[in-house]
């Protein structure tokens, strides 16, 4: 259970209680040299994979984790937020900082305020799956806002 805790805490950095109050927006930037990293070194075939496994994975170890814990969709569990942001940047191009930027930012604003369909399903939906799908939504609906403004400003 350790090494799935270690997981789930986005590699510890979830349980460093100094930055209980940020923790979602630090998993979230962290997230972004991993994707930049197999989407470089590999290709977008090898990060779709690798986005695909990240969601089953993710849902199975947010459901163990939370059990063990005890608590739904605790703070300290950051691995939907790495989902989140991975599927936000898949629309994004690789050395495009602004719209990184701008992929983070509307990631983090959807995932806090929590719009509906979002709080419905963080509300509604339990175990693994509804740790995970509130930030699957959040970030297609930041997708289509990129895609939106990319029309807008190329």
């Amino acid at each position: 259970m350790k090494i799935m805790y270690f997981f789930a805490t986005g590699f510890g950095i979830g349980k460093i209680s100094i930055m209980m109050p940020v923790v979602g927006t630090i998993a979230s930037l962290l997230a972004i040299p991993m994707w930049w990293g197999l989407v470089y070194f590999f290709s977008y075939q090898t990060y779709f994979i690798f986005l695909i496994l990240g969601i089953i994975f993710g849902i199975y170890l947010c459901g163990k984790v939370t059990k063990f814990i005890g608590i739904h969709d605790h703070q300290s569990i950051v691995w939907d937020e790495f989902v989140g942001m991975w599927i936000t940047l898949i629309v994004v191009p690789l050395y495009s900082w602004m719209w990184i930027v701008v992929a983070f930012l509307l990631f983090r604003v959807f995932d806090v305020i929590k719009p509906w369909p979002i709080s419905w399903c963080d509300r509604v939906i339990k175990g693994g799956f509804g740790i995970i799908i509130d930030d699957i939504l959040a970030g297609f609906i930041s997708i289509h806002i990129i895609l939106f403004f990319m029309q807008i400003f190329p």
